[in-house]
């Protein structure tokens, strides 16, 4: 019936904007004076109306008798109907129906606005509600600074320490492998390659962000975590078989399109003007890119850098596979480690009552993440606003 009402409600909609239409093309026809808006707005402000009436008609019908039943589509239908009949005398040579169908659209935007931020709200609230029922059975101190992290033990231990070392010591592996690789890709790709090689370039490098993690993470686990440990053998240095090296190099590849997309379309958006006149006092080629372009593009590059390190730190299928589950508090890139994302995954497993601190402490954990993810995000925003230059 779902498709049913989709139809009858597409149906409706176009029939009421060719008749809105229609009608006021007669109007500009029959000789009077000229109409307010034009033509289509009319059609539009007949279909809106019309679309308003049937959506809301099949969502209340849909929640008395449910999304199956035939009243949905029909009562959709009749809704529309009666919307078009209603608001059809309405169309006349004086009607601002541009006004109308505008104020209509605005509307409309701030209702997606609104959704969009009432479900953030609504997810960080839920998360929120549930580690305070988590706190109330484990100190937040205990959780902030505990440097155990054993969950299934008897008794159980909830220090988050030990995740945050394995969470930023992946991250800070990752990004330095995707820091430099993405952005000299991207100033190469923005000012010295020639157009053809760029074209055949770019999209090769962003295929690389299409690879699934699940993949990266079988690379990882049985080509680079092998190699590392054969490595670390050759030279006398103790390599677990899973370890924080594989998974954050791993991780700097899948990263390393998202920074060099980014970067390269801010560089490309400083005004060759400025170029221009970098060249005109003598500069060269490099000189104007050091001094004058970089500068121009750091609050958007400085973006990128971010928005990486917060997908870097919400991956967790590449950790699973190449760095292990083992809470290991320890900043040795050789050794195993975890991050708070694959402990989250792992207590969440399965068949879960939320009554027992071990499957509220994921709540907790969730909420320390959006926590860092949002200080980094304020961070961001700070240096573009330090950075961020005014161009006429």
């Amino acid at each position: 019936m779902i498709v049913w009402t989709v139809l009858v409600v597409a149906l409706v909609a176009g029939s009421a904007f060719m008749l809105g239409q229609s009608r006021a093309r007669g109007l500009r026809l029959a000789g009077g004076p000229m109409l307010h808006s034009l033509p289509s707005y009319h059609g539009l402000y007949l279909a809106a109306g019309a679309l308003s009436a049937a959506i809301l008609a099949a969502v209340v019908m849909a929640f008395a008798t449910g999304p199956q039943s035939l009243a949905v589509p029909l009562s959709a239908g009749l809704a529309g109907v009666a919307a078009v009949r209603t608001l059809l005398p309405r169309i006349s040579t004086l009607f601002r129906a541009r006004n109308v169908f505008e104020r209509f659209v605005t509307v409309l935007l701030v209702a997606c606005s609104a959704v969009a931020i009432l479900a953030t709200v609504g997810i960080v609230f839920s998360v929120l509600f549930e580690s305070l029922r988590f706190f109330s059975e484990v100190p937040v101190t205990s959780f902030l600074f505990g440097t155990v992290w054993a969950p299934t033990a008897e008794p159980p231990s909830f220090g988050i320490v030990p995740l945050l070392v394995g969470t930023l010591l992946i991250t800070l592996i990752a990004i330095l492998v995707a820091g430099p690789l993405g952005l000299l890709s991207a100033i190469y790709m923005a000012e010295y390659a020639s157009p053809k090689l760029r074209g055949i370039a770019k999209p090769l490098l962003e295929m690389l962000a299409g690879v699934p993690t699940v993949v990266l993470g079988f690379f990882a686990a049985l080509t680079v975590a092998p190699l590392i440990r054969s490595a670390g053998q050759s030279i006398g240095l103790p390599v677990a078989s899973e370890s924080a090296l594989a998974a954050g190099l791993v991780m700097g590849m899948m990263i390393v399109p998202l920074i060099s997309s980014l970067s390269d379309d801010i560089i490309n958006a400083v005004p060759q003007s400025l170029r221009d006149g970098s060249y005109a006092m003598g500069a060269t080629h490099s000189e104007t890119i050091r001094r004058v372009v970089l500068p121009a593009a750091l609050p958007g590059i400085v973006s990128a850098f971010m928005l990486a390190i917060s997908r870097a730190i919400g991956e967790t299928m590449i950790v699973v596979m190449a760095a292990g589950l083992a809470a290991n508090l320890t900043f040795n890139p050789f050794a195993a480690v975890t991050t708070i994302t694959v402990q989250i995954a792992t207590l969440l497993v399965g068949d879960q009552e939320f009554d027992s601190a071990k499957t509220l402490s994921a709540f907790a954990l969730g909420f320390v993440l959006f926590l860092f993810t949002l200080t980094l995000n304020f961070i961001a925003l700070r240096i573009v606003q330090r950075y961020r230059e005014q161009y006429d």
